[in-house]
């Protein structure tokens, strides 16, 4: 009778013990997923972002010669993003992503130039929706890093770490932040309030 009471006894910690990890494997699955789709968003908001830019130099055509380079830099740096990321390498994606950012950055100096393109309501309109993707873009390159974070926390917490070693193929991602680019940072912080 005792031997069949540790039987059973023994049985229910093992279904407790397999209930927990299989309980933390699926939470890291699902902060696993929860990073790629964060990533897949920011894919979308690429993409949206040349789009406007194609529309935008669509409109400033008549008016300047400014564009052809402008098209041919965000081309170039957004087929060398693809290849990046077609290649898997999230630093060239990044640098080249950011580089066309500076360039989203810089229009609105570039327009001012040209007093026409100032009255121009679709242009208007264009530069004003550059601006929002931007806004877009960096809310979910924002997201996607703070669900790298929460990840990395999670996978390094005691209990969850020997679940992670016992399903390291699995659970054990590796994912690259999005920094903003070496420029932007020393403009951040060689920023001064001028009186």
């Amino acid at each position: 009778m005792q031997t069949s009471t540790l039987w059973i006894v023994l049985g229910i910690i093992i279904l407790i013990i397999a209930g927990w990890v299989v309980g933390i494997y699926n939470k890291l699955i699902h902060m696993i997923e929860a990073v790629r789709n964060n990533e897949r968003q920011i894919d979308v908001q690429l993409d949206r972002r040349f789009k406007v830019f194609e529309s935008l130099i669509s409109a400033v055509k008549q008016y300047m010669d400014y564009e052809q380079t402008t098209l041919k830099d965000v081309v170039a740096l957004r087929s060398q993003a693809n290849t990046a990321k077609d290649q898997g390498d999230q630093s060239a994606r990044m640098e080249a992503e950011n580089a066309i950012s500076r360039i989203a950055g810089s229009l609105n100096v570039v327009f001012e130039q040209y007093p026409q393109l100032k009255a121009n309501t679709n242009v208007l309109q264009l530069q004003e929706e550059v601006v929002n993707t931007e806004n877009k873009l960096a809310y979910a390159k924002q997201a996607f890093n703070d669900s790298i974070e929460r990840f990395n926390a999670t996978k390094k917490s005691f209990f969850e770490s020997f679940v992670v070693g016992l399903f390291r193929g699995q659970l054990d991602q590796n994912f690259t932040y999005w920094n903003i680019d070496e420029q932007t940072r020393e403009q951040h912080e060689g920023y001064t309030v001028k009186f």
